[in-house]
């Protein structure tokens, strides 16, 4: 099993069965860290040499978060502004991105319907998170597979339970 890092941000996470439930995943399994962002860094204050070191020993990440307010959740955000470093594209130095796989997992309240040119938000969700794909593709990061789930706070254990197995399926491939 390939070394994953999951980098996890949820401002509300006590508000949120279906974040709980899927990062429930990855703590019954070695292979899997789990860094909830808003757990280590309630200041804000990133250690970003220390988070750019860490990235080296990964060979796959995935980034989970709700959609907050159209977007990425403030602290993720920060989290890439800070530690992805333009100096890993200069020649010579080591990109710990670079042809790693990478899975993105997003939950929003919203049905799927309303994220479409004629919805009721006019964008899709590619368009609203379009700073995380683009950061992740001029890292030559490997960009797998995109997940959302839509609808989260209304789910069922159960659906709950069925997209974190297609989840782990498209992990597992």
């Amino acid at each position: 099993m390939k070394k994953t890092l999951v980098v996890f941000a949820h401002p509300y996470l006590e508000h949120s069965n279906s974040n709980v439930e899927l990062i429930n995943f990855y703590v019954r399994h070695q292979h899997y860290t789990l860094r909830d962002l808003y757990e280590e860094y309630p200041d804000f204050h990133i250690a970003a040499f220390r988070e750019r070191k860490r990235l080296k020993n990964y060979e796959r990440f995935i980034f989970q978060f709700p959609l907050i307010w159209f977007g990425m959740p403030p602290l993720l955000r920060l989290w890439i502004d800070e530690v992805f470093d333009r100096d890993w594209l200069k020649e010579g130095e080591h990109n710990p991105l670079e042809g790693k796989e990478v899975y993105i997992l997003i939950t929003t309240g919203g049905k799927e319907r309303s994220f479409s040119k004629t919805g009721t938000y006019q964008y899709t969700i590619d368009e609203l998170i379009s700073g995380l794909i683009v950061s992740l593709r001029v890292f030559k990061a490997d960009i797998k597979h995109i997940k959302i789930v839509y609808e989260a706070n209304k789910l069922s254990k159960k659906e709950i339970i069925l997209h974190k197995k297609e989840f782990t399926e498209l992990l597992n491939q």
